[in-house]
Formats: structure tokens, sequence, C-alpha cells
């Protein structure tokens, strides 16, 4: 089926107390095995790239690839700009066909990130394309994002008003997350996240979660969490497949050979992570 925008799909998470897996793609095998994956488990699926994913290659060329993949599977799929670093990369993403956006100005100031969010609402919303943004920081690093080494947590009063203000269809929030590899186990402030949820009429969304255990992203889908985001795990699964079979063929020199397996190992970690969220058989 062709690409479709996140809005139905996230309010029918929101409803039914169900998360969808969001998870970020650098090449074509990635995209493959997430949306393999989701087909087999019958999961709607979001396909993110990152800005600086978009410096690897345009985003007019990781549309066309996630919209070809799409146009063959039978689930729902959509392509999501994860991190929209500025208003420009936001409308390159928008003008190239993605059918949800994300723009992050949890770097600013809180009045200056309503402002950047509300120009990217108006702009999106002209074509039916839902935004999500960021308010408070999740820490880490990864790719080209560097959210520090602590965390801002979102505080719930702010969040209602910025949800209110700037007329976001979904907003990330941070309770103790972080983006990149974890040093030790993080410890999620689940009680604010519920708090946050009381007072947020619009879905949720769970940044960071490569490494955090399956059972607290768990909770957090209870407790509200709609959308859950995984990036640095598939770069690890995608890296450890390439390793495993030049380590036995070093002499190979086909790379269909060896990224067929780093595909395979994406599919297995994405397929246990859609059953994580609990979108098995919601397509």
């Amino acid at each position: 089926m062709s690409l479709v925008t996140t809005k139905d799909l996230m309010l029918d998470a929101q409803k039914n107390h169900y998360a969808i897996g969001a998870f970020n793609a650098e090449n074509m095998e990635m995209v493959q095995a997430i949306i393999a994956a989701a087909e087999e488990l019958r999961a709607p699926v979001i396909v993110q790239t990152t800005p600086g994913t978009l410096k690897y290659a345009s985003p007019a060329m990781f549309h066309a690839m996630v919209a070809a993949a799409a146009s063959e599977a039978s689930v729902p799929v959509v392509m999501h700009l994860d991190h929209g670093s500025s208003y420009e990369l936001a409308m390159q993403a928008f003008r190239a066909g993605y059918t949800s956006v994300m723009i992050d100005g949890s770097h600013h100031v809180f009045e200056e990130n309503i402002e950047i969010t509300k120009s990217v609402v108006r702009a999106c919303h002209s074509a039916g394309i839902p935004v999500e943004a960021e308010l408070g920081k999740v820490g880490g690093k990864e790719d080209d994002l560097d959210g520090g080494n602590g965390n801002g947590y979102t505080v719930p009063s702010e969040a209602a008003e910025f949800a209110e203000r700037t007329g976001v269809d979904s907003l990330a929030v941070a309770i103790g997350t972080a983006h990149g590899v974890y040093k030790g186990t993080p410890k999620l402030d689940m009680e604010r996240l519920s708090e946050i949820r009381k007072v947020v009429s619009v879905p949720l969304v769970l940044h960071g979660t490569s490494g955090v255990p399956d059972d607290a992203v768990r909770e957090c889908v209870a407790r509200g969490m709609c959308k859950v985001n995984y990036a640095t795990d598939l770069r690890i699964a995608f890296s450890k497949g390439l390793k495993e079979y030049l380590a036995k063929d070093p002499e190979v020199f086909d790379p269909k050979k060896y990224s067929a397996v780093g595909r395979e190992y994406v599919k297995e970690y994405v397929k246990r992570k859609i059953l994580v969220c609990g979108s098995n058989g919601k397509a």
C-alpha cells in the first residue's frame, strides 16, 4: 500500500493502549528488514531517518526507497523525519513526501521551541502531514544529535501548554532515557510520565529506547507512550551481521552476501521490539 501518516495510527494506539514501533534506517537493507518484520507480525510500522542520515543520502533518496518497499507491503508504513534539526530540514522532508515530520526545538528556550514548532505545524498541516515535537531534553549522543550529559526532564504543566499552543500531533517527552549506548541501566521517571499523560491529550513518544529493558518499555506503553523509537541497536545488529560474515569469509567481495546477514539480524531485532510495543496483529 502507499505510505500513510501517523495520525490515525497513533490515535488508535493511544485508544487501545499499545505503541507503534519507530525504527531508524540507514540503508536499503535496513528498510527492507523493518518492513519485512512488520509484515510477518501484521504490525503498522514507522521508518525514520535522522539529520545525520540525510547527510549521507537525501530525503528524496530515502523516501523513494521506503515508498517502494511500502508499495509492496500489506501493512501501514510511515516515512518519518526523526529529530528534524531545523525548519529548513523539516521542509525538505515535507517536500520529499515524508508522511510524518518531527521538529526538535528542545535545545531552544521554551518560547523559541514553541515558535519554531508552530511554523512547522502550519506548513505541514496545510497538506495533512502530522508533526511531532520534543519538550525537555533526551540526553546522550547519537548520530549528529547531542543531548548533553544530563536530562532536562519534561515538566507536565509546560507539556500541556506546549501541546495546546503549538497544535502538534504528538509529543516526545524526557523521562530519563538517552540516545546512543547506555553506560548502565537507565532509571525512568514513570510517575512523571503518568503526570504528563494526565494533562496532555496528544499521543506521547519515547526516544532513546535502544538499551532500555523491555519491561520498562512495556510499562511506559501502559502509562501512555504511543510511539517508541529505536535506532542505535539497529545499527549494532546490522554491523554484527556484517562482522560475523566477514570473519568467516574475509575474502568475500559481494556486498549482497554480507549485507543480507545484516538485514536478517535487523529483522529479528525489529520483530522482538514490535512484540514489546504490542503492535503485532494491529494491522
